[in-house]
C-alpha cells in the first residue's frame, strides 16, 4: 500500500549492521570532501563490551526499532530550553563580538594606509612609481605576448585539476584548501562555534545527529563470494572491486558475528579471533588452517576457507556444508548449557550467529546453481526458526528468489509483511512493489494512448509506485535502464545511496527485463518524481527529505574505477568558473597581442 503524502515512514533503525559514517566538520550543505583512507596493516579489533552488546543485539534480544523508539527518539529529544534571559545575551555578545571583529580590520586598514602615508618620503614611492612606469612603457608587444600566453597555459593547467578533481572528489580543492587552511587563520571558525546554550547550538546538534542517523551503512544481504566471485573478477579485470573502507566494516562484522568473550578458552577460536583482524587475505586463510589442526569441528574456519579460498561457488558449498555440521553440532550443544553461566550465553548468541550465517550461504548457493526451490525453503525455515533476526534482511534474499520463480503470488505477500510504514524501508522493498503493480498494466500500456485517454486506476497505481520508489532511491532508474554501466556490488550498502542502487540492480534487473513493457513505463514515467520533490534536500515527498551525506559515504563503499551518481545534480563551483574564464580571457589577450601587436602595446600603455 503507497501512504499518503502526510504519513511519512518513521525514522530508519539500521539494527546491529547499521554503520554511522562520519560526516566532517565544516563543509557545505552536500559534503564533497575527498573520502578518508586509512592506512593500518591491520583491522581495528571491536572492544569487548561493544561486541558483546552487538551480539546481545543481533541474537533477538532487541526488537526490530520502529522509527520513533529507542536510542533514535532519545538522541532527537529537543534539547532543554536556556534559562531566561540567556538567550538574548548570548546573541548580544555574537553581535558585540562581529561588531568588535568588523571594527578590528578597519583599524587595520587605517593603520596600514596611514603608515605608509607616513613614509612615503623615505621610501621614495612617486620616484618608484615612475620608474615602473618607465619600465612598462619600454616594453615590447613580444613580452605581452609572452606574458599573457603563460598565464594562459598556467590557468589552464588550474582548470584541468579543478576539473579532474571534482569529477573525482566531488569538490573544489581550491574550496577544500581555503575551507580546511585559511578559514581558521582569519578567524571564520572561530566565529560560527555557537553558545554551548544558544538555540542555535541546540539546532546545529540536532542537525548534526540527523546526518549522522541518515548515514550508516548497511551489511548487503545479496553480497558475492570474494573468493568465488569478487577474486576471479580481479584476476580478469585487474580492478580492486572492494575498497578498503567496505572490507573493515565487513571485517568488524565477522568479530561481532563470529567472536565471544569466551573465545580464549579455546584455541582454535583463538585462532579465528586473530584470523578476523588479519588484513592480508593469505594471512587469514593460513589461520583458518591452523584452527582446523586444533579443532577439526571448528565451523567458522570452513566459514572463511568457504568465503575467501574456495574460488568456484560448488567449492564454496562443500566447505559450507562442513561448516553446517560442525556447526550445528556446537549449536546443540551450546542449548544444554546456555543457563549455566552468562558466558555460556554469549557462546549461544555467537554459535546462533554462526549458525545462521551458514545456512543463509548455503541458501544462496543453491540460487547460485540454479536451485531456486531449495533455496527458497532454507529462506522460509530460517525465517520461521530465528524470527528475532528478520534484521538481517534475509527476506530481500527471499524476494530475489521467488522473482526468479516468478511466483508473484508469493512475493506479494513478502511484500505485505515487510513493507509496512514502520519497517525500515530498502530498494529492494520499493522497486519490487512497483515491479507488481506495473506488471499489470505494461504489457498494454502505450504513451500515446495514455495521453489520448488518460491513465486508469491501476495505471495510476503503477505510476504511483515508480515515483514512491524513485524519491526512496533516485539512483535506480538509471541501471534499470542501462543508462549507467553496472559493476559487481560492495559488501556493504547504504540506503538511498548509489550503492543500494548497484547492488539491487545488479540482481534485479534480469526480473525488470522478463516482463513486458515494465522497462518501457519505468522510462515514461520515473522522471516525473521530481517534480513533486523541487528541492529533495529540504522537503520529501512520501519520505524524509534525500539525505546530503550519500555521495561522501558512497564514494568510499565504491571503487575508484566506478562513477559515482550524485543526486541532486551539483552545480559546478565557482573556482572551476573563475579558472575557466581567467584561461580563456587570458588566451584570447595572448591571441589578439600576437595577431594586433601594435594596438596591443598602445592599449597596455594607455592602460599602466
Amino acid at each position: 500500500m503507497i501512504p499518503g503524502p502526510s504519513a511519512k515512514p518513521l525514522p530508519e533503525d539500521p539494527g546491529p549492521e547499521g554503520r554511522a559514517h562520519v560526516v566532517f566538520p565544516g563543509f557545505p550543505r552536500v559534503p564533497h570532501h575527498r573520502p578518508n583512507r586509512l592506512q593500518v596493516r591491520r583491522y581495528p579489533r571491536i572492544p569487548a563490551a561493544a561486541s558483546a552488546s552487538s551480539r546481545q543485539s543481533v541474537c533477538g534480544t532487541c526488537k526490530m526499532a520502529d522509527g520513533g523508539g529507542g536510542a533514535a527518539a532519545a538522541s532527537a529529544a529537543p534539547t532543554p530550553p536556556p534559562p531566561e534571559g540567556r538567550g538574548s545575551r548570548a546573541g548580544w555578545t555574537q553581535r558585540l563580538r562581529a561588531a568588535l571583529a568588523g571594527a578590528g580590520v578597519s583599524l587595520w586598514v587605517v593603520a596600514g594606509l596611514g603608515l605608509l602615508y607616513a613614509l612615503r618620503a623615505p621610501l621614495r614611492l612617486c620616484e618608484n612609481l615612475a620608474a615602473v612606469t618607465a619600465f612598462l612603457n619600454s616594453l615590447t608587444p613580444k613580452f605581452y605576448v609572452a606574458l599573457t600566453g603563460t598565464s594562459s597555459l598556467i590557468s589552464g593547467l588550474i582548470f584541468i585539476f579543478e576539473w579532474w578533481y571534482f569529477r573525482k572528489y566531488g569538490t573544489s580543492f581550491i574550496e577544500q584548501v581555503s575551507i580546511s587552511h585559511l578559514r581558521p587563520l582569519i578567524g571564520g571558525t572561530e566565529n560560527n562555534v555557537p553558545e554551548p546554550g544558544s538555540p542555535s547550538g541546540g539546532r546545529e546538534a540536532d542537525t548534526n545527529r540527523q546526518n549522522l542517523s541518515e548515514c550508516k551503512v548497511w551489511r548487503n544481504p545479496l553480497n558475492l563470494f570474494r573468493g568465488a566471485e569478487y577474486r576471479r573478477y580481479t584476476w580478469v579485470t585487474g580492478k580492486e572491486p572492494l575498497t578498503y573502507y567496505d572490507m573493515n566494516l565487513s571485517a568488524q562484522d565477522h568479530q561481532t558475528f563470529f567472536t565471544c568473550d569466551t573465545d580464549s578458552l579455546r584455541p582454535s577460536d583463538t585462532v579465528m579471533q586473530k584470523a578476523w583482524r588479519e588484513r592480508n587475505p593469505p594471512a587469514r586463510i593460513k589461520a583458518a588452517y591452523q584452527a582446523l589442526e586444533l579443532n577439526n569441528d571448528c565451523a567458522t574456519a570452513y566459514v572463511l576457507l568457504a568465503e575467501e579460498e574456495a574460488t568456484t561457488i560448488v567449492d564454496a558449498e562443500k566447505l559450507f556444508k562442513q561448516a553446517l555440521r560442525a556447526g550445528e553440532t556446537i549449536y546443540r550443544r551450546s542449548q544444554q548449557h546456555q543457563h549455566q553461566s552468562p558466558q555460556h550465553e554469549a557462546q549461544l548468541r555467537r554459535d546462533t550467529n554462526v549458525l545462521v550465517y551458514i545456512k543463509r550461504r548455503l541458501a544462496m548457493c543453491a540460487r547460485k546453481l540454479g536451485r531456486i526451490r531449495e533455496a527458497v525453503k532454507i529462506m522460509r525455515d530460517l525465517m520461521k526458526e530465528f524470527p528475532p533476526l528478520s534484521m538481517l534482511n534475509i527476506h530481500e534474499n527471499l524476494l530475489e528468489s521467488l522473482l526468479e520463480l516468478q511466483a508473484y503470488a508469493d512475493v506479494q505477500a513478502v511484500l505485505a509483511k515487510y513493507d509496512d510504514i514502520s519497517l525500515p524501508k530498502s530498494a529492494a522493498i520499493c522497486y519490487t512493489a512497483a515491479l507488481l503493480k506495473t506488471r499489470t498494466v505494461s504489457d498494454r500500456f502505450s504513451p500515446e494512448t495514455a495521453s489520448r485517454r488518460g491513465l486508469s486506476t491501476a495505471e495510476i497505481n503503477a505510476v504511483e509506485a515508480i515515483h514512491r520508489a524513485v524519491e526512496f532511491n533516485p539512483h535506480v532508474p538509471k541501471y534499470l535502464l542501462e543508462m549507467k554501466s553496472l559493476i559487481l556490488p560492495p559488501e556493504h550498502i547504504l540506503k538511498r545511496g548509489d550503492s543500494e542502487a548497484v547492488a539491487y540492480a545488479f540482481f534485479h534487473l534480469q526480473h525488470w527485463k522478463r516482463i513486458e513493457g515494465a522497462l518501457n513505463l519505468l522510462q515514461c514515467t520515473w522522471e516525473g518524481t521530481f517534480r513533486m520533490i523541487p528541492y529533495p534536500l529540504e522537503k520529501g515527498h512520501l519520505f524524509y527529505p534525500y539525505p546530503s551525506c550519500t555521495e561522501t559515504a558512497d564514494r568510499e563503499l565504491l571503487p575508484t574505477f566506478h562513477h559515482v551518481s550524485v543526486y541532486p545534480k551539483k552545480e559546478l563551483p565557482f573556482f572551476i568558473h573563475f579558472t575557466a574564464g581567467l584561461c580563456s580571457s587570458t588566451a584570447m589577450l595572448a591571441l589578439l597581442t600576437h595577431q594586433f601587436p601594435e594596438i596591443m602595446g598602445v592599449f597596455a600603455k594607455a592602460v599602466g
